[in-house]
């Protein structure tokens, strides 16, 4: 017997199960939104649609409030994107590339960041945001989310960092170049497989964030686009088929930035793997 065909026939096997079970639930969200409610309430989850109900989508795009709360959640996104980009790149080159006492405590600062709960620090943040008078604005899901953020970004930028030859950076200073040039003119460009991995992350795990939001946001036209299921939701019904519609749409944009830039993780997790 070839074990070399046994264990390629063993490979493509495994792989063919970790599609299934990864596809299967958009594929099963998929048909679960064309589907009336008392078709999803009998149990029919396997089976296809009777009649495909294009008007969920239709209730979802306008009972559900979608372009509003999709640019809520475009804004919210973006600045947190922008800032925690920024801020996790500046504190990443200094703990990095300078020579200082403090800089190992930083970074071990950082990464204990990573291992706080989100929920242990509502209750506080509650009280400072109310303190501060910008509870029910963006900013108080924004501040939070960038806090949140700026570890796990530390830590994956600082790894291709560290591998960076100094050389670089040493004929910038000699040509008479700032350290804020270098670090946007030379430095930031350098390190786009790894900002791009904290992108995606940090788009993923914002964009459907619902804890935080819930927490410090009561106004409707500020919140964003998890809140929307809550329009199909009343005190004794629900329309499930609409909230089916409702999820695929706000999959999409998700999907659809993950698959743009879906080489662009491994490449970064890999180069900050070797590198670092």
């Amino acid at each position: 017997m070839d074990f070399r065909i046994v264990r390629r026939a063993g490979a493509w096997i495994f792989m063919s199960i970790l599609v299934v079970t990864q596809l299967y639930p958009l594929v099963w969200l998929l048909l679960y939104s064309f589907k009336t409610s008392s078709e999803i309430v009998s149990g029919q989850f396997f089976a296809l649609p009777k009649k495909f109900m294009w008007e969920n989508y239709v209730d979802a795009f306008t009972s559900g409030n979608y372009l509003k709360y999709i640019g809520n959640s475009i804004w919210v996104t973006g600045i947190t994107l922008v800032l925690t980009i920024v801020l996790s790149g500046m504190v990443s080159y200094a703990i990095t590339r300078f020579k200082w006492r403090y800089g190992n405590i930083v970074m071990l600062v950082f990464l204990v960041g990573i291992m706080i709960p989100i929920q242990s620090t509502l209750l506080p943040l509650m009280v400072i945001f109310k303190n501060m008078s910008i509870l029910n604005t963006h900013a108080s899901i924004i501040i939070p989310y960038v806090a949140f953020s700026i570890p796990l970004a530390v830590f994956i930028l600082s790894g291709f960092l560290r591998g960076i030859p100094h050389e670089i950076e040493e004929s910038a200073m000699i040509d008479g170049a700032s350290i804020y040039r270098i670090f946007f003119s030379i430095v930031l460009p350098i390190t786009v497989p790894p900002i791009m991995t904290v992108t995606i992350l940090t788009f993923i795990s914002i964009w459907n964030e619902y804890i935080i939001a819930a927490t410090f946001l009561s106004a409707d036209s500020l919140k964003t686009l998890p809140f929307g299921v809550n329009s199909f939701v009343g005190q004794y019904t629900a329309n499930y088929g609409s909230i089916g519609a409702y999820l695929v749409l706000g999959a999409l944009p998700v999907i659809t930035f993950y698959f743009i830039l879906s080489d662009k993780i491994t490449k970064g997790m890999v180069a900050g793997a070797v590198k670092g």
